[in-house]
């Protein structure tokens, strides 16, 4: 799969984020990058920021908050997995789920728990 592919699949998973909920989103960008950090190499997916639920009124003039999705443990998983473009699919918008979730402050035993972990 080429990085545009791949880029487009996360747009189509942030395209189905029912738009009451992008509404709320606040300073927040998308990316995807090639690979996570070194210290985490299966990583599929980073917030980096500071969830809604954790901004006051000193929550002014910040850079946005970040969440990259990662195209090559994403890629190594579904392989991994036996599994096609669909699998690709479904693992792309699990991860972007799971990380717009950190930005509305939801943790990850609650995101476990929902089936998003």
């Amino acid at each position: 799969m080429t990085r545009e592919e791949f880029e487009g699949l996360v747009s189509e998973a942030l395209d189905r984020i029912p738009p009451e909920l992008t509404r709320l989103m606040d300073n927040v960008a998308v990316f995807v990058e090639d690979e996570p950090p070194p210290d985490d190499p299966e990583l599929l997916g980073l917030y980096e920021g500071t969830p809604l639920t954790e901004r006051g009124e000193w929550y002014a003039g910040v850079l946005p908050d970040r969440i990259s999705v990662y195209m090559g443990p994403t890629l190594r998983l579904c392989r991994r997995e036996g599994g096609d473009r669909e699998l690709v699919v479904e693992e792309v918008e699990i991860t972007v789920v799971h990380e717009i979730a950190h930005h509305f402050g939801i943790d990850d035993e609650r995101l476990h728990a929902l089936g998003y972990g």
